[in-house]
């Protein structure tokens, strides 16, 4: 009697246990799924583009300061970026600075792990920090030549006990960084989807560009958060071109300006890439021109949106069609496009395949081009990181590229959007509920 009534109680016990885990869970999904976000607003009119004020105020939001533009070049697509990265690679003789969300074992992969490892066995420190979803196919001991030839990798949040309150924090930049003195930074990692494309995709458009100078030693620096995330290494040693040349700022209307913008989501729950888009839609007088292949505005950059369209700015949203890898996002995309275009905003879906660039020009003068979609996930949970150029030459190159897009998209109208079939509408009202996580 004794014993049974002694397994009467361990049964309790395990059922209390289970349930409270099982409670616990379910509010920790709760809480990811419903927390709402900050409601971003300024809290008077933003100085206009032209402004000599708005360049300060932004330096001073964003807790950055302006660096003097040397020279930036413009790759889109992986037929011109994979090639000159490679390059910029093999030409490195002190250091090498790599991080990707997505780093597939793919052909492109290979090359690039080639590469790195026959500089690391030339003595070239060699870097690299790989995130554990984005490369969630990719196997340890793909990086296994890179390591056996001196380099370093580092995975990015991988799965332990002690990383599952931070799972939904992940680094999506695509930075590489060379010598402390040249670095690529846009939206493209290094898979198959952007080199040869997929079985049923041709291969997806996007864009890198390259600097040197100030802003890549920036660039640098933002690499060296995440490597001490990911490896608890502070990077102080004489390969560390932040740690020997001051970043020098610069004053004035008619200066090339960049900006390096790294973006880590705070404990309450701000992100400078959220700060810096709203400030610079709300500086935008004549022309606003955003290309995201997931855009999931929230209800504050909706009406900052739709207040620009008021001051009478052209809004021109370029975002993916059917070929969207993402289905959730997209549905949680359209089933806003009503109010932004009953509000004046124009929408446009690009048609051929997949358009992965990330990019925002304002009234043809400031460009904002890095790994940050208009959305949620990175707005508010990812590592992000973006370069802001105030350079006519490079938002005028910049425009001709998405006018490429442009070419190809589709004007979206009330009525199309009126439309959309009964099973999309349920399908969005369903996805709405994960709209944070996209």
């Amino acid at each position: 009697m004794f014993r049974l009534r002694r397994l009467l109680r361990l049964r309790n016990l395990l059922r209390f246990t289970i349930g409270v885990s099982t409670t616990l869970m379910l509010a920790l999904v709760f809480v990811v799924l419903f927390e709402p976000g900050l409601t971003y607003h300024t809290n008077a009119p933003v100085p206009s583009t032209r402004s000599p004020a708005l360049l300060d105020l932004l330096g001073s939001a964003v807790e950055q300061a302006p660096l003097a533009l040397a020279d930036a070049t413009l790759y889109p697509e992986g037929k011109n970026f994979y090639p000159a990265e490679l390059a910029l690679i093999r030409n490195a003789t002190s250091s090498i600075d790599l991080e990707a969300f997505i780093f597939h074992a793919t052909p492109i992969g290979q090359r690039f792990v080639d590469a790195l490892a026959e500089r690391a066995r030339a003595g070239v420190k060699v870097r690299v920090v790989v995130d554990a979803v984005g490369s969630l196919p990719t196997p340890d001991h793909f990086f296994d030549p890179l390591r056996a030839a001196g380099g370093q990798v580092a995975w990015y949040q991988p799965f332990r006990w002690y990383t599952l309150k931070r799972w939904n924090n992940r680094t999506h930049r695509e930075l590489l960084i060379v010598d402390g003195q040249t670095a690529f930074i846009g939206g493209a990692g290094i898979g198959a989807a952007w080199d040869t494309g997929t079985v049923d995709s041709p291969p997806w458009r996007d864009l890198m560009a390259s600097v040197t100078g100030a802003p890549a030693r920036g660039l640098q620096a933002v690499f060296a958060q995440s490597w001490l995330e990911s490896h608890g290494e502070i990077l102080v040693g004489p390969d560390l071109a932040v740690g020997r040349t001051p970043l020098p700022a610069v004053i004035g209307i008619d200066e090339r300006v960049a900006m390096v913008v790294g973006s880590t989501p705070t404990g309450g729950r701000s992100t400078r890439a959220r700060v810096l888009f709203q400030v610079l839609v709300g500086a935008a007088r004549q022309e606003l021109l955003i290309t995201s292949p997931y855009f999931v505005p929230d209800r504050s950059m909706r009406t900052a949106l739709l207040d620009a369209v008021a001051r009478g700015v052209r809004v021109t949203i370029m975002t993916n069609g059917e070929h969207n890898n993402h289905t959730i996002a997209r549905l949680a995309s359209r089933r806003s496009y009503g109010e932004l275009i009953a509000g004046g905003v124009q929408i446009r879906e690009y048609q051929p395949g997949m358009l992965h660039a990330k990019i925002m020009l304002v009234d043809g003068l400031w460009s904002v081009l890095g790994s940050t979609n208009f959305d949620n996930r990175s707005f508010g949970l990812n590592n992000e990181v973006n370069l802001v150029l105030r350079d006519a030459t490079i938002a005028t190159g910049l425009r001709s590229t998405v006018a490429s897009y442009l070419d190809q998209s589709r004007r979206i109208t009330l009525a199309d959007w009126a439309d959309r079939s009964l099973g999309e509408r349920v399908f969005a009202a369903l996805g709405s509920v994960l709209e944070r996580q996209e």
